[in-house]
């Protein structure tokens, strides 16, 4: 029974980085939120992911979070593909020029301590068993909290969502390795790199370290596809760190070890009336170049101020469709870039212990002598780019870069507010415009050849040149958070009894 106190606007379903980090935006922006976890709390040792690339962080940035994140880390600056060619990411034009090293769990500390301040409701225990929508909610049935209702429902719910299941999106794909080893270990002999990975003909393998004494272990023999429920022991697995890496590095007392398998799997569909996917829920892939989370991350960060707009009022279906035609494309690109590793690990000879983060092999490598920027900006988040409408300056889609504006501020700092940020010089003929709730203006502290509207999921979402009034407030409208938008939410206000 769905009981009246139970209805939200937003339901989030899974309470990983991806949920935590969009309901913590929703509620941010004054959006009732739930969020439903079917587990308990999941400990340390089951940590997934380690890699949080620069494009994340500066998601993170623009709520306050990355430099607490950074100081639980160890940055990483260069990325090697198998001694062929390395990534410097100290030329990204970022505050985050470099893959920061940190389980999994200290991302999810943080968002879920954004979460709970800013007022979302997590019930742990609540396992999803039915789902129903109607023409202006879903009705979620959970096996042991009873039943909840919302405008929306968000499934952030992993690769084995229910979510996905019981509102019959498909999941085409298939398993890309098997029989991959896996184990938190004590190491004896600390490795003096952040991550230490190779492959050579007898595998691959790979150290990671926790940062408190505990170093995830994770190998595969060549050849081997035995299925996930093989045995496995710890004398198999430091058998192969000696092949693949030289070493085991002391590695003893493993907590737990077992096996699993990866697949590159993607929803056909992001949407289906009132229910959405993001995160593995949406998009699952092996976990080579560490851009699983990160993925998820950025579906939150593009969806929840779409859903947000939305459920305010100012916006309606066309916005809330905008997350699938943005974020189907980014997904399916991270299936191929993972893809492409893992099958660069499988084949590649050996070349000899990792000094850098080496996790990573694409296949189009002997080719990028002259394209290395391409890569560095592909594998660290910082040049995905939107479709832009047909005769739209350049610039739109694009990721905004961390401008200085003149009131001291970086622009990620005033993307904390959850508004959107117009940035335009002040001596432009008619270009005056007034700040709104949506609408932060702000003056660039040096030279700026462009007007830029700024999303808040920090991506441009409108540009020019000329700063040409009549465009801006086009614009401004278009996007509804003018001087009209605001008119219309006074004027909401002011009637409300």
């Amino acid at each position: 029974m769905t009981r009246a106190a139970d209805t939200q606007d937003v339901l989030v379903v899974g309470a990983g980085p991806t949920g935590l980090l969009l309901a913590g935006d929703l509620a941010a922006a004054g959006a009732r939120v739930t969020l439903l976890e079917r587990r308990g709390r999941v400990g340390a040792d089951r940590t997934r992911a380690f890699a949080v690339h620069a494009r994340t962080l500066e998601v993170l940035d623009a709520r306050g979070l990355a430099d607490e994140l950074v100081a639980l880390g160890q940055a990483a600056p260069v990325v090697g593909l198998f001694g062929r060619l390395e990534l410097d990411l100290r030329r990204l034009r970022t505050r985050f020029p470099f893959v920061l090293i940190t389980p999994q769990y200290n991302v999810e500390g943080l968002l879920e301590r954004r979460a709970l301040a800013v007022g979302v409701r997590i019930v742990r225990g609540a396992e999803v068993v039915a789902l129903r929508q109607g023409a202006d909610r879903v009705v979620v049935e959970t096996a042991d909290v009873g039943g909840f209702g919302a405008a929306y429902v968000v499934g952030c719910d992993g690769v084995r969502s229910t979510v996905r299941r019981l509102t019959g999106i498909g999941f085409p794909g298939r398993s890309v390795v098997r029989s991959v080893m896996l184990a938190d270990v004590r190491l004896t002999d600390v490795p003096a790199d952040a991550v230490t990975t190779n492959s050579n003909e007898y595998g691959f393998a790979s150290l990671v370290p926790f940062g408190d004494g505990w170093y995830r272990a994770i190998g595969r023999a060549a050849g081997d596809d035995r299925p996930d429920d093989a045995p496995v022991s710890p004398a198999e697995l430091a058998a192969l760190l000696r092949r693949v890496l030289g070493s085991d590095h002391g590695m003893h007392d493993p907590r737990w070890i077992s096996r699993f398998h990866s697949d590159e799997r993607q929803a056909v569909r992001y949407r289906v009336g009132r229910v959405l996917l993001a995160g593995d829920a949406a998009h699952v892939h092996s976990p080579a170049g560490g851009i699983g989370m990160n993925t998820g991350l950025q579906d939150a960060a593009n969806l929840g101020w779409k859903l947000a707009a939305v459920l305010q009022g100012r916006a309606g279906e066309p916005l809330l469709d905008s997350y699938e035609q943005e974020r189907h494309p980014v997904g399916r690109q991270a299936l191929r870039i993972s893809g492409t590793i893992t099958r660069g690990l499988l084949t590649a000879p050996g070349r000899g212990p990792a000094r850098h983060v080496r996790a990573l092999a694409l296949p189009w490598v002997s080719r990028l002598n002259a394209r290395t920027a391409l890569a560095e900006r592909l594998l660290s988040g910082v040049g995905i780019s939107y479709p832009a409408p047909r005769g739209s300056h350049p610039l739109t889609g694009r990721r905004a870069p961390d401008i200085r504006l003149a009131c001291g501020q970086r622009l990620y700092e005033a993307l904390r507010e959850g508004r959107f940020v117009l940035i335009v010089q002040p001596l432009i003929q008619g270009s005056h415009v007034p700040q709104t709730r949506w609408l932060r203006v702000a003056a660039p502290a040096g030279p700026l050849h462009s007007t830029l509207l700024i999303r808040p999921d920090g991506h441009i979402a409108w540009a020019s040149d000329t700063g040409d009034p009549r465009r801006l407030r086009a614009a401004l409208e278009h996007w509804s958070v003018g001087v009209e938008a605001g008119l219309r939410e006074a004027e909401k206000t002011k009637v409300r009894p």
